[in-house]
């Protein structure tokens, strides 16, 4: 099928194309600003040092690069999510008002490749409640590593201020409309193929080769209105003889 026979197939189809667009685009529009409850994000990050021997505290871990640093903040990102470690903030912060499976759900934990400093991340309906989850579990993991690790390398870089204002991160009507548009968009489109894979009526001179296998010979134009007037305007008048017209009709 050739280019031109494929934009002929999405022409025919345009208003229904036009329409489901327009449909999705608005209901995801309405959506996204009505129905979503807006999602806050606080941040508060920790630096990993290299080891260093606290007069209290003997460490079993050689003195290593800031490569093997690096590479020590993946195991703290995974002891930082589990359940011990949220029990622990539950435990210290009560006023949080939030149970350890919850903060699971709520906190994420990144870090910036080649660099030492990891990222706590929290998202809440309030950016107030977020910023203050984020300090606690903060605090609690710097507290918490020199009795699972034997080694006290972890301090908080800067905390999240709870009087900040900040706009929501979620949802983002504009991405989310666009999506809608680029998804609608290809729905249409095939169902526009489907139906006109669908439909086995015959509507061109290739649909007759294609069907019988024989070549057209001759087709029947369509003939408008307009080109009826045409034909008239066209067509000899009948001439007159003496004023008269040389066609008499016997009684």
């Amino acid at each position: 099928m050739e280019l031109k026979q494929y934009w002929i197939i999405v022409k025919r189809r345009l208003l229904m194309i036009t329409l489901i667009i327009a449909v999705s685009c608005l209901t995801i529009g309405i959506y996204s600003n009505y129905f979503i409850e807006p999602k806050y994000e606080a941040s508060a990050k920790l630096i990993v040092n290299q080891y260093k021997e606290s007069s209290s505290l003997i460490s079993s871990i050689d003195v290593g690069s800031i490569n093997s640093t690096i590479g020590l903040i993946k195991t703290y990102k995974e002891i930082l999510r589990t359940p011990r470690m949220m029990k622990k903030v539950v435990k210290e912060y009560p006023e949080l008002g939030v149970s350890f499976g919850e903060l699971i759900g709520k906190v994420s934990v990144s870090s910036v490749n080649e660099t030492q400093v990891m990222s706590i991340s929290v998202r809440d309906d309030s950016y107030e409640k977020a910023a203050n989850i984020a300090n606690a579990v903060a605090v609690v993991f710097q507290k918490s590593v020199p009795e699972l690790m034997k080694v006290d390398n972890v301090s908080v870089l800067d905390q999240a201020d709870p009087k900040e204002k900040h706009n929501p991160i979620a949802p983002n009507a504009n991405m989310n409309i666009a999506v809608a548009f680029m998804l609608s968009l290809m729905l249409g489109v095939g169902i526009a193929f489907l139906l006109d894979y669908l439909d086995d009526t015959i509507k061109t001179e290739d649909d007759v080769v294609s069907l019988l296998d024989v070549p057209v010979l001759t087709a029947i134009p369509i003939f408008d209105e307009s080109d009826s007037k045409n034909v008239r305007n066209l067509a000899p008048k009948s001439t007159t003889l003496g004023g008269k017209s040389n066609v008499s009709l016997d009684a």
